[in-house]
């Protein structure tokens, strides 16, 4: 039995996608996970079958309109998104939430929320959140989606609706409105503090209608999700993969990442910086090995891979020299990604514009763009056509979506102020928080920018994070941080120096090319822990500062730095969800080596 058909040429809540999909794309691949040996591939017509069954189950539980649902994903997955969609069916509003989020920011969405039901990815999340929620007392029905074990959420066992139910989902669905809360996303951002983003269907529903034609894809094409599905970046881009009738793959985990991208062969997927990076290092690592024949053709390869621009037509000279850097080294890039993927939208963190290049030499077009959980969360995108990308930006602002720089100084910076349908509608019970944000229908994002050529935006800095010195000096310390990681044995850069006389830094060694390093000037490698008191370790990264500083003015130049022996953490508050540090975590927790530093002052 199904819900009786409706023609649907247009979507205007975001559980319409489903009939939408089915309508112009009846695909029988819709979306895709790895079972056993095989990709399995999901139909729409399945897929709509079960998200009614779900609805049904839902409704038939007692479960109400405008009641809270918490679901933990670590990963996508269909089981995720046909959850997701149930759970919109009927009006419920969902919560996910990260799986690394600690304690006291489970105990806050618990508290402020009120969810009636919570659905976690395995046992250990669902004994996590067990203990939370059993201690704030009110009634929460728990399950988790692990292969065995007791409170397992089976979509088998789930009772295929009757003729009633169903009509009575179709009445449910009809009394959703587009301007209906849909979730509740609960950030921190850099500053700690955690607070729920309200979206409606109609944000979310208009801000992936503004990129459906940006967007290079086409029906018979396959796309790889890789990003948490908590965040609202990946969470969307499923919506929008489902809208264009792509056949969407969702990655098993961490540890299969290259098996996924070998055996999908995905054309596209969205990313984050990191995962570009760590390919690049493993170039760097190359260049310390032994081959005196193999590191010159890499380091030529790289060359000519950064001088790359994303223009229609390249001279002949380069063009040749191109074709040679990537059939020898730069293709490597694109064979362990399947040999099929062609353009990455990179989001969540600034990436160096280098890297840019030169995956985009590869033939893997990296497009960044910029976005925020407030607002849906994009509001700027490079494109693919030539002419509307510019490596070092986040491109033009796309459509339906208003920026301007608010009081920009000498330079024309200032702070992003955004406005558009996929504004949010606050924040959940905060509603100091969410005054202080707009100002005239205006969106304050808290990010400083400035337009190049009156077109592509550019992000600069946080406007909480620029400092001053005691000198009076103004401080940007996001290009700073990014200028300092040019090397390739500086994983992260943490800029210091408000109210101090110079700039400081603490620095995250990149561990693997430094141990490579060490092995090639004989220099015993034991741990982390000791090695960044090394006197030739600690002397090298200083020459590598010293190059870097050459290229900055004095005020800006690093007098100081402290090695860090391990990467900073989400575990440890260091770190966003997104990878963004958190500033004031990472000099809490490195005080007394900061201290130091300004100790003979």
């Amino acid at each position: 039995m199904e819900v009786t058909r409706k023609q649907s040429s247009d979507f205007s809540r975001i559980f319409d996608i489903l009939e939408y999909q089915r309508e112009k794309y009846p695909s029988q691949h819709s979306l895709n996970a790895f079972d056993g040996n095989e990709w399995r591939g999901f139909s729409i017509e399945y897929i709509i079958q079960q998200v009614n069954s779900l609805s049904c189950w839902l409704i038939r539980s007692g479960y109400q309109k405008g009641q809270t649902v918490l679901l933990v994903p670590v990963v996508g997955k269909p089981e995720w998104m046909m959850l997701d969609f149930a759970c919109q069916q009927c009006g419920l509003i969902v919560v996910p939430v990260h799986p690394t989020s600690s304690v006291p920011e489970i105990e806050l969405i618990v508290q402020e929320t009120e969810p009636k039901l919570c659905i976690t990815a395995n046992v250990e999340l669902y004994e996590k959140f067990r203990k939370i929620i059993q201690k704030h007392g009110e009634p929460v029905e728990i399950f988790h989606l692990d292969q065995e074990g007791s409170q397992k959420f089976s979509f088998d066992s789930v009772m295929e609706p009757s003729e009633t139910e169903l009509h009575s989902l179709v009445e449910m669905k009809n009394s959703i409105n587009e301007h209906d809360l849909v979730t509740i996303l609960y950030t921190s951002g850099s500053s700690g503090v955690p607070k729920g983003v309200m979206l409606t269907h109609h944000n979310i529903a208009r801000n992936i209608k503004s990129i459906l034609t940006l967007l290079p894809l086409e029906p018979h094409h396959r796309v790889l999700s890789f990003l948490p599905f908590s965040h609202i970046l990946e969470r969307m881009a499923c919506y929008g993969y489902m809208a264009c009738g792509v056949s969407l793959y969702f990655s098993q985990n961490k540890e299969s990442f290259a098996h996924d991208f070998k055996t999908a062969r995905p054309f596209f997927c969205t990313s984050v910086p990191r995962v570009l990076e760590k390919m690049y290092d493993f170039m760097q690592e190359q260049l310390l090995g032994k081959n005196v024949v193999k590191k010159k053709l890499i380091r030529w390869a790289l060359e000519v891979g950064k001088r790359y621009k994303n223009t229609e037509r390249l001279n002949v000279s380069y063009s040749i020299q191109l074709f040679f850097a990537r059939v020898l080294v730069l293709s490597r890039w694109r064979k362990e990604l399947g040999g099929k993927i062609r353009y990455m939208v990179v989001g969540a963190a600034s990436l160096r514009p280098e890297i840019g290049r030169l995956f985009s030499a590869a033939g893997i077009q990296v497009l960044e763009g910029y976005g925020m959980t407030e607002t849906s969360p994009l509001i700027s995108m490079n494109r693919y056509e030539p002419g509307l990308s510019r490596f070092g930006t986040v491109g033009p602002v796309i459509p339906g979506v208003e920026v301007k720089i608010d009081q920009p100084n000498e330079e024309q910076e200032g702070e992003i102020l955004v406005k558009g349908a996929n504004v949010m509608q606050g924040y959940f019970k905060r509603p100091e928080l969410t005054h202080e944000v707009f100002t005239d229908g205006w969106l304050r994002t808290g990010d400083i920018g400035k337009f190049i050529d009156k077109r592509f935006l550019k992000i600069t800095d946080r406007k909480k994070d620029i400092f001053k010195t005691s000198a009076g000096k103004y401080i940007a310390p996001q290009p700073l941080q990014v200028h300092f990681t040019k090397s390739p044995f500086i994983q992260r850069c943490h800029i210091i120096g408000f109210q101090c006389p110079f700039i400081t830094a603490l620095i995250v060694p990149h561990f693997e090319i430094l141990e490579a390093w060490c092995g090639q000037e004989h220099i015993h490698w034991t741990s982390p822990q000791f090695m960044v008191h090394n006197i030739r370790v600690r002397a090298k990264l200083q020459r590598e500062i010293d190059l870097l500083n050459d290229e900055l003015p004095n005020v800006e130049k690093v007098k100081d730095f402290v090695l860090c022996d391990a990467d900073w953490s989400i575990d440890r508050g260091e770190l966003t969800t997104t990878l963004k540090p958190i500033r004031q975590v990472i000099e809490k927790n490195y005080q007394k080596e900061i201290e130091k530093m300004y100790a003979v002052l």
